[in-house]
This record gives structure tokens, C-alpha cells and sequence, in this order.
């Protein structure tokens, strides 16, 4: 749906007169669209994120931007103060949808002009457009306990592109949790943006009106500023501008350009504000002056515009795998260039694998710069534990949030079912009493294919009285053995896991100073899946006896006589 209202108009007129229609409205697209509608929502304290000290994003801008006079005709009284006519049109229009959906809160207008005058001056400097968005991104400080109060990201960078620690974002300047839970649909175009005036102002206006409060006790409106910037200064401020606008009138003006302005030092107190006093006219001309020569429109910086998927968007591992994904994404200016050095952050969300995370840092989000090229490679991630989905979001900012959203999935690894000999055979495995049974390998399959990580224990066994096989007592057994890294028999083992090729291998038997005779070696994995090897341990062979030598039997002599 697009946004009720495209083009600035006169704000002041249009309201009266379509009150009805707007309240017809903006009440279904609260109450359908905003979970916080209710009256009973639970009310903001000061101490919430949203009432930290959070810095001044306001901009320190000339007089005729800051407080700009209302144009020669308009509908208003003498001296009231300009306000940008999407800004005027966004504030009005909230008050008539928190008016429809909580008639009890009695929310004006004029404070949530008063807050948006405060944090960025209704938008001004930042290039405000009729549709409620800006060319300029508006955050605030880095709320990284520094001069501000300490706020951990939580907003994996969605909003204020940081993803270690949170900033105020938007033309009201909303705290990302806040958002999350206040956020509303202010133009009807199905999103909740807090960085769009109308979505700001709207969600303003609940927040204030939180609690069951009722904004015509002086008492409930100073709580309700309070719980959105804890500070004295700041409530004199809006309260100074709320009356402002109340008793000077406010007309609407031309939405003010992007500027590059400075910001003011955090430390500046905020201004209680004063009606402009009247300009007096400018003096007639004697004579007239020649038509003044149009400015050449300065050049404007090339913006971000196209953030887009390149390579294959497959994101699919197996639980505890390594997942190198062949995704990149590609940044590109206004004038077709490439975006060098842009920031792009990639988050994994709506998780249920149990933890997928980059494997970097281990964390669910990373920041990545583009390279010379434009592009933006997908850190490797570790996939969860467990099988299941999530979503992998990949966000460029600039002047507008690009984002683009992909599917992933683990899935969990086969186990294997069977165990087999590596060698095939089926013969009892042999050994000479004395000799070792060595490099002898089994196979863990699923479905005739090797599985990787199986793991498995090797143990002799015996059968008992009930012919089940149970392990053998140590203190008894007299088989062969494994030894431990301190020499010691061992006679049940963890081995290795599987290797790629599901194979393991087991570890040297020794048979010194074992009877001959079959022993029987269990292998089984902890799904209770086994291999029962027999072993065959045979008696040294007995040399043949060497024969004696005898000695020559004489022979007789003849004599003679």
C-alpha cells in the first residue's frame, strides 16, 4: 500500500477536514498492525532503555532551517513557528490515530512535535521526504557507556548499523528494543520503520500514551516525557515547544534539504524555546533590481543504490559442521560504480538449530566492508547443534536500508547403523600369546556409506550365567589388554571417532602373559549399534628336540699270531 499522503500540503486544512476518514483509518491499521495499542499496555519507567541519557543527534543548524518562519498567506497567527509540512502532517495524523484507538490518553499533536523538534529538529538538515523517510540516515551517540548510558546491541545493527552496542535512530529517536516493542505502521505501507516520520511519530504517540495514562494531567504528561528521555532539561524543552506551538500556532513549510551540518557538543544544554519574534519587512526597492541568476545546482555525492545477491544462496550444512557459504553480495553506487568500503552486516536470525554462528568470533552477527570490486563475501559459519532453520539477513546502510534475506538450514547428521571389518573377513582374528593384535580397522556405515564423528568403545566380554554378554571384571580378567598412557591394562577403551572415511582404528591388544584360548571384543557405539570380534590367541609353537650326537663305534684290528 502506498502512503496515504505523497505531496506536502497544507496539513492544517487537510486534518479538519478528513478527520473521519483518517481516524476510519489509522485505527484498524493500530489496532491490526501495533501489538501496543491495548490501553493497558505496561507503562515505561525512567530507568527503561528508552529514558537513558542517550546524547543530542540534534543538528546545529542556521536559524531559517532550525525554526523556519511561516510562509507569507498561511493559515496561521502572527509569529507562529515553521514546521517542515511531511513533519506537521506525520504529528498530526498520530495524534488522530492514538485519538480512535485510545480516546482516553488525550495525546496533542503538539507534544509529539515538541519531542520531534527536540531530538532532530522535525527531520530538518536531513533531507526529509514527502513520503516520511530521509536521505540522511538520523543515529544518535554510541550508547557505549562513554558520556552515555551502556546499551549492548540488540538489534543485531537492523536499525543503527551497530551491531556491539545500540544508538538511537529515527527523527524521534528511538532506542532499537523500544522499537521493538512500540514500533508502528504510520503511512499504512505495511512496515514499521522507525527512520520514516509518520511509522516515528505514531509509535511516539503510543509509547506516550502507555499505561492508561491520561496527557491532560500535567502530572501523567511530565511521567510520560520522563519515561522517553529521563531529564529534566529534556521535559522543559518539549514542554517549551509544545506550548510553543500550541499558543504561537505552527504553519507548514517546505520540506528543508540535506544539509552537512555539524552536531552540537553533547554536553550543550537543550534550549527552552520562546516564540520567534515578528521579522519586520524588508524595506521596498527604489529602483528595480535585475532578475537574480539561478544557482548551478551543486553536484550531489554518488548514494548506495543497489545492494544485490551474487553466487549460489544455498545455506545448508549438517549439525556442528563448518558451513562455507558461496553467497556475496554486491554494493553499487547511483553513478554505477562500485561501493568501496561499505558497510554490510549479516545476522543470523529466528534461529532453532540450538546456535549457528560465524566462526570468527562465534557470535550470531559480523560486519563485513566491501572490497574494491563492491562485494561483500558471507563469513563461514559453524552450523547448531541441532536440525532445523533459520534466517540469514545481509544489511547495507546508507540513506535507505537494503537488506535482502535468505533461508537456512541444518540438517542432522546420519548415525551410523552398523559397524563393520575393514578387511572384510570373517575369521577369528589370531595372535601368537606374547604378540600384539595391531592396525586392525572397522567401518562405521549408514546405509552402506561411511559416517564421519562416530564414536565408539571397545571392550573385552564375557557371557553370563543368562548368556548375555557383559564386560569382564578387571579385577579377574586374565585376556588381552589394552594398556593406558600410564602402562596400565586396560580392558574397556573410548576410541577414536571415525575418521571422513568412517573408519577407526583400534588400538595395539597386547597379549603378554596371556593363556591361550578365544576371547570375545565388543565394539559398540552409543546407539547401542555393536560389533563382536573373536579373537583367537594361540600358544608359542614348540621348537623339535635337537638329536645327540653319538660317538663312532670302534673298529676291530686284526693281529697277527
Amino acid at each position: 500500500m502506498k502512503p496515504l499522503h505523497r505531496h506536502v500540503v497544507n496539513t492544517s486544512r487537510k486534518v479538519l477536514c478528513t478527520a473521519a476518514l483518517a481516524a476510519s483509518l489509522t485505527t484498524a491499521a493500530v489496532v491490526t498492525n501495533t501489538p501496543t495499542a491495548g490501553a493497558g499496555e505496561s507503562e515505561p519507567t525512567p530507568d527503561s532503555p528508552q529514558a537513558t541519557d542517550r546524547g543530542d543527534a540534534r543538528l546545529d543548524l542556521p536559524g531559517l532551517v532550525a525554526d523556519p518562519p511561516a510562509p507569507p498567506g498561511a493559515v496561521a497567527p502572527e509569529g507562529a513557528s515553521g514546521i517542515p509540512g511531511t513533519a506537521l502532517d506525520a504529528y498530526k495524523r498520530a495524534a488522530v490515530s492514538v485519538a480512535a484507538a485510545l480516546p482516553h490518553c488525550n495525546l496533542p499533536w503538539e507534544l509529539v512535535a515538541g519531542i520531534g523538534r527536540v531530538e532532530s529538529v522535525h527531520a530538518s538538515g536531513y533531507g526529509l521526504k514527502s513520503d516520511g523517510s530521509t536521505e540522511k540516515p538520523i543515529r544518535g551517540p554510541r550508547l557505549d557507556g562513554n558520556g552515555y548510558a551502556e546499551i549492548k546491541d540488540t538489534d543485531k545493527g537492523e536499525w543503527d548499523a551497530d551491531t556491539e552496542y545500540d544508538r538511537a535512530v529515527g527523527p524521534l529517536q528511538f532506542i532499537p528494543s523500544t522499537w521493538k516493542t512500540w514500533g508502528a505502521d504510520g503511512n499504512g505501507d505495511g512496515r514499521r520503520d522507525p527512520n520514516n516520520i509518520y511509522d516515528a511519530a505514531l509509535g511516539a504517540g503510543l509509547y506516550l500514551c502507555a499505561g492508561d495514562r491520561d496527557l491532560s494531567d500535567p502530572a501523567k504528561l511530565d511521567q510520560a516525557i520522563l519515561s522517553y528521555n529521563n531529564s529534566r532539561d529534556y521535559v522543559n524543552s518539549v514542554l517549551g515547544y509544545m506550548r510553543q506551538y500550541k499558543d504561537g500556532g505552527a504553519a507548514e513549510v517546505p520540506n528543508p534539504p540535506a544539509g552537512n551540518y555539524p552536531t552540537p557538543p553533547v554536553t550543550a544544554p537543550l534550549p527552552t524555546p520562546h516564540p520567534p519574534a515578528p521579522q519586520p519587512s524588508a524595506p521596498k526597492p527604489s529602483s528595480p533590481k535585475p532578475p537574480a541568476q539561478p544557482e548551478k545546482p551543486k553536484p550531489t555525492a554518488p548514494r548506495l543504490a543497489k545492494f544485490e545477491l551474487v553466487g549460489d544462496p544455498e545455506l545448508k550444512a549438517e549439525t556442528g559442521a563448518a558451513l562455507t557459504p558461496g553467497a556475496k553480495f554486491k554494493a553499487v553506487l547511483s553513478d554505477g560504480k562500485p561501493a568501496v568500503g561499505q558497510k554490510v552486516v549479516f545476522a543470523v536470525e529466528a534461529d532453532t538449530t540450538g546456535g549457528t554462528v560465524f566462526q570468527a568470533d562465534k557470535k550470531d552477527n559480523a560486519v563485513v566492508l566491501t572490497d574494491a570490486q563492491g562485494f561483500a563475501a558471507v563469513p563461514g559459519l559453524t552450523a547448531g547443534p541441532k536440525d532445523g532453520t533459520f534466517s540469514f539477513r545481509a544489511s547495507a546502510y546508507d540513506a535507505d536500508n537494503f537488506t535482502v534475506v535468505l533461508k537456512g538450514t541444518v540438517t542432522a547428521k546420519p548415525v551410523a547403523n552398523l559397524l563393520v571389518r575393514a578387511d572384510h573377513g570373517t575369521k577369528p582374528l589370531e595372535a601368537v600369546a606374547g604378540t600384539g593384535v595391531k592396525d586392525f580397522q572397522l567401518v562405521a556405515t549408514y546405509q552402506g556409506l561411511p559416517v564421519a564423528g562416530t564414536k565408539t568403545s571397545a571392550g573385552l566380554v564375557v557371557k553370563d550365567a543368562a548368556g548375555v554378554w557383559v564386560p569382564v571384571d578387571p579385577a579377574k580378567a586374565t585376556g588381552p589388554y589394552f594398556k593406558g598412557q600410564d602402562g596400565k591394562k586396560l580392558f574397556t577403551l573410548d576410541l577414536a571417532p571415525s575418521g571422513a572415511d568412517g573408519k577407526i582404528t583400534l588400538p595395539e591388544l597386547f597379549t603378554t602373559d596371556v593363556e591361550p584360548g578365544t576371547y570375545f571384543l565388543r565394539v559398540v557405539t552409543p546407539e547401542k549399534v555393536e560389533l563382536l570380534l573373536e579373537l583367537k590367541i594361540t600358544a608359542p609353537a614348540t621348537p623339535d628336540p635337537t638329536p645327540t650326537p653319538t660317538a663312532p663305534t670302534p673298529t676291530a684290528t686284526a693281529t697277527k699270531r
